[in-house]
């Protein structure tokens, strides 16, 4: 009785239902059941289908074909205290012209096959949908994200930084975006990828996303960008034979460490997509090196590269800087161009974003969005069509907990960050730069310097390089001119007398580390890295699980992979 009642209840929502007693033999039949199986009461289940009840999953489809048909089954369970039921429900796919059923699962099975990814969420923002081709891009188990909020899946920390419901909401496609999701190696795999809505009935009721791992493309257009750069390069300085603002390509980045070579990889695919990007690194580390180099790698070589420092300008001089004026804006304002519009289709590079104001970031952050702008003085609008790159001296984590950015607008330019790991960490480039300097100011003061003494090199190898790189050009440039005309190697004798005591005094510090007494930044640098690496071993290295056990954002535990030059084992 309890079989039948439940049996008239499902067979509504298939074409037929078998339904199986605790000893898994037919105890009710209904529906159109094709004549392939003619399940009869008392005929156990493996006469009835051709495997056994075991080998079928529970609350999953299954395939199964018979008299050259193709039958779709679904297994269910019903319990009570003295009651145990099997259930299956089934449907004939043979027909996918009228059986929506039928072209449903057709339609999964396409979309599993495919070499681009794909990723639905529902009008809730559930994961609906997560083929095989998005787990390999993304390093996820569709069983284990399916049915997930997007922002707990990704640990965007909240809806509103979902693209998925930005989308939903605005009906408007986001084309050709660029981010990295997995990590191969600790080194981001970056994928293409464009988020749709689906609309019905002007209603969005779903939004997917189709990814592309175009790591072959990458190839090809590195190869045709560097051949379409040799081109255009002038002398061996790499001076460009056009005027586009930079001095300076990847060719120009000196250094042995696996770490830098790593950088250089990441930057040029960057560069490939033209697509905004944050540059983090102490002063003096090359952020505007690696920009110009992004730029000139990219197919906009032949537009503009504009710079500007954010800290070196006025606050009240920076908007009318960065937007331009009308005649009349502002006493003694006269008609100017922003540096927005000087970059055209080129690049803007904001040096020291973190120095901007508050007030001025929430307009940056509107014309980002909008991709246009205004002058001062006037409500016509200009399209924006720069690349924007942005450079921070301060760990942004850091500034928005304490105000000095907002988070809305370093999700927008931190898509992709290139951290830069300051000299002290990547000690193999020293030698290098070394050279790279010596050889430069030999022509400058016509000197002969073959390299530098044992002694000076330990120092060197030895000392912290607050300044980084451009303390170390500095050393350098001193040292070359206190050598003598006939001195070939430079010594410790060469440095002036404020330098040579900064290198004595680092020296006892570093003395200091090695029994112990280690600076409060340098030990909290330390525990911050064995912080991430413990959170990304205890999460077997997958870079949601530790963002979501630590209740951070995947973009912050990746921001302090690159800093901390932390990889998978």
């Amino acid at each position: 009785m309890m079989a039948a009642a439940i049996g008239s209840i499902l067979i509504d929502f298939a074409g037929g239902v078998v339904i199986f007693d605790e000893d898994k033999r037919v105890t009710w039949v209904g529906g159109k059941i094709d004549d392939s199986f003619s399940p009869k009461n008392g005929q156990s289940f493996a006469n009835v289908f051709g495997l056994e009840e075991r080998d079928m999953p529970h609350n999953k489809k299954t395939i199964v074909t018979a008299s050259g048909k193709i039958f779709l089954l679904r297994k269910k369970s019903f319990t009570l205290p003295d009651i145990r039921l099997t259930i299956i429900m089934l449907d004939d796919l043979t027909d996918v012209v009228s059986n929506k059923e039928a072209r449903l699962a057709c339609l999964e099975k396409i979309v599993d096959t495919l070499n681009d990814g794909i990723v639905m969420s529902d009008h809730e923002g559930k994961i609906a949908l997560y083929n095989k081709a998005e787990e390999k891009l993304e390093n996820l188990e569709a069983s284990k994200v399916k049915g997930q909020y997007l922002w707990d899946a990704y640990n965007y920390g909240k809806p509103a930084l979902s693209e998925h419901r930005q989308v939903f909401q605005s009906q408007k496609p986001v084309i050709g975006d660029y981010q990295a999701h997995a990590h191969i190696n600790g080194i981001p795999q970056y994928v293409r990828y464009s988020t749709y809505p689906i609309i019905r009935h002007g209603k969005t009721i779903a939004v997917f996303s189709v990814s592309t791992n175009d790591t072959k493309l990458k190839k090809l257009l590195h190869e045709t960008l560097e051949l379409k750069r040799k081109m255009l390069t002038l002398d061996e300085e790499n001076k460009m034979e056009h005027s586009n603002g930079t001095n300076y390509t990847f060719d120009n980045i000196k250094g042995n460490s696996k770490v830098l070579k790593n950088l250089i990889k990441e930057a040029q695919n960057v560069a490939v997509h033209n697509t905004d990007v944050l540059i983090v690194g102490e002063t003096g580390t090359g952020k505007e090196l690696f920009a110009q180099s992004i730029h000139n790698h990219s197919e906009k070589i032949k537009h503009p590269f504009v710079a500007v420092n954010c800290a070196a300008i006025p606050e009240s001089l920076l908007e009318s800087t960065l937007f331009g004026t009308v005649k009349g804006a502002y006493t003694g304002a006269v008609n100017q161009k922003g540096l927005f519009e000087y970059a055209q289709a080129g690049t803007l590079f904001l040096d020291e974003i973190n120095s901007m104001p508050m007030s001025l970031q929430s307009k940056l952050m509107r014309v980002l969005e909008e991709k246009k702008i205004r002058r001062l003085g006037t409500n016509e609008i200009t399209p924006v069509h720069c690349t924007i790159i942005s450079a921070s001296n301060e760990d942004p984590q850091e500034l928005m907990t304490f105000n000095k950015m907002r988070s809305d607008l370093y999700y927008r330019i931190a898509r992709i960050t290139i951290a830069i790991p300051p000299l002290r960490e990547r000690k193999d480039d020293i030698t290098s730069l070394i050279n790279v300097f010596i050889h430069r100011y030999n022509l400058s003061f016509n000197k002969d310097i073959q390299g530098i003494s044992d002694q000076l090199n330990h120092v060197f190898l030895h000392y912290s390089w607050p300044g980084n790189i451009r303390e170390l050009e500095h050393v350098i440039e001193n040292l070359m001119i206190n050598a003598e005309e006939n001195d070939h190697l430079l010594d410790i004798s060469h440095l002036p007398s404020y330098l040579r005591s900064t290198f004595i005094n680092d020296d006892k510090q570093n003395l200091k580390k090695k029994r112990g007494r280690r600076p409060l930044k340098t030990a909290v640098a330390s525990a911050e890295e064995e912080y991430i690496r413990d959170a990304l071993e205890k999460a077997g290295w997958n870079i949601t699980k530790a963002a979501k056990n630590l209740g951070t954002t995947r973009q912050n535990i990746q921001y302090h992979m690159k800093k901390f030059d932390l990889k998978k084992p």
